[in-house]
């Protein structure tokens, strides 16, 4: 199962931390509107991602609730039918809620940097170092802890969670 390294954080200053990231990013920035739907899983979490586009991506994921650097392990599923894969998982599993989202996209490397302005939430700060063939953990976190600290995120603004539980606590 492909793997990444995760370090999410609240932001209070969503330009100034846009302008640091553009500053150290190696491609232009893209914008994604994202609605993600979370399901009843026993194992994990899943979510299906839904695009303006018609189209989505089914995400089954396992990560710890903890604050800093964190191992996350993933699945994606592309789909072309979003509206029936939601029908049949609501049916199936149970809808949980929703996450809507616009999502700033940077690649700094390895690392995806998403700066996102979530509906109801806020503005928030989110790495995933994806970890390479037969890269170890130790080195992601060591990517992410850096990239952590060239982007003056401090301490006290990780958060250990997912969007999905800060607005259904």
């Amino acid at each position: 199962m492909p793997s990444n390294i995760e370090i999410k954080a609240r932001v209070h200053d969503f330009a100034s931390l846009q302008t640091r990231v553009e500053s150290i990013s190696d491609t232009s920035v893209q914008i994604l509107h994202q609605c993600d739907t979370f399901f009843a899983c026993a194992n994990g979490r899943l979510k299906l991602r839904r695009f303006p586009d018609g189209t989505g991506e089914l995400i089954f994921y396992q990560r710890s609730d903890t604050t800093g650097a964190k191992t996350s392990h993933y699945i994606i599923y592309p789909t072309s039918n979003p509206d029936l894969l939601n029908e049949t998982l609501t049916k199936s599993n149970g809808l949980l809620g929703e996450v809507i989202k616009e999502r700033h996209l940077y690649l700094v490397g390895q690392t995806r940097i998403h700066l996102d302005k979530v509906e109801r939430l806020g503005n928030f700060m989110e790495l995933e170092v994806v970890l390479q063939t037969g890269q170890s953990e130790s080195e992601g976190v060591a990517i992410a802890n850096q990239l952590i600290e060239q982007l003056h995120i401090q301490p006290e603004d990780l958060i250990a969670t997912a969007y999905f539980d800060l607005l259904y606590p």
